[in-house]
């Protein structure tokens, strides 16, 4: 028999027609995974998570605070959900608030169609709003973080949306500092080494940290590289 795939949405959104489909490998019998595509571009899945999940621990274990429940942290874009539920598990956050900017990426996690649902609607500590992270971190300081979390493009220079450039550059990045408090972390999620960014960072900052996290594609049989890049907000 040819391998389970169905397509759980088909949605027309602002930024392109975004597709979310479940999926068994052939290389693997009987392992689903969930996918995200957009415009008929890969954006994530369900199989291969660790760079997500290493944006928040490796980004909550350089506070300087690291003891249970005292961190306030906001994540950029949602997902299928793992960054939030590594930023969760880790133990440290108080509370953990994402902000989405497609609605139907939320609806697919409140009404159960990715495999994180019911482990993320269930935890009391966990918010999600809909909205432009961007225009919050570029925007007045309201609230304070102590762990501010971006995995929403591609790259610094490979971005979802033309608006989202902003946010990268030197005054971008001043401003999302201005809501951060003091030894808060700034982390940004990208498929590229971006030296640009490690420069604009260094510039506002004074201190970068880039993480490489490495892993086997075993449906592509290649060695794969997602890069992480961390500030540490210092008085």
């Amino acid at each position: 028999m040819p391998p389970h795939f169905e397509i759980l949405a088909y949605e027309q959104t602002p930024l392109g027609v975004l597709c979310l489909r479940r999926r068994e490998l052939a290389s693997q019998p009987d392992t689903l995974v969930t996918e995200v595509t957009l415009d008929g571009e890969f954006l994530m899945s369900s199989f291969l998570t660790d760079s997500e999940k290493a944006l928040a621990t490796i980004g909550l274990s350089m506070h300087s605070r690291t003891t249970a429940r005292e961190l306030d942290v906001l994540i950029g874009g949602l997902g299928l959900g793992y960054t939030a539920e590594a930023a969760l598990d880790w133990g440290i956050a108080r509370s953990v608030e994402v902000v989405e900017y497609l609605p139907q990426v939320i609806d697919w996690l409140r009404s159960g169609q990715v495999p994180l649902s019911q482990k993320l609607n269930e935890n009391p500590n966990l918010t999600i709003t809909q909205g432009d992270v961007y225009a919050l971190l570029t925007g007045p300081a309201n609230r304070k973080f102590d762990a501010i979390l971006i995995d929403v493009d591609h790259s610094p220079e490979d971005n979802l949306h033309e608006a989202n450039r902003g946010f990268y550059s030197e005054a971008g990045i001043r401003k999302a500092s201005q809501h951060l408090r003091p030894d808060g972390v700034l982390g940004v999620w990208s498929y590229a080494e971006s030296s640009p960014l490690a420069d604009t960072m260094q510039a506002v900052f004074g201190d970068v940290r880039i993480e490489p996290v490495t892993v086997w594609n075993p449906l592509i049989d290649v060695e794969q590289t997602d890069w992480l890049f961390f500030a540490t907000l210092t008085e």
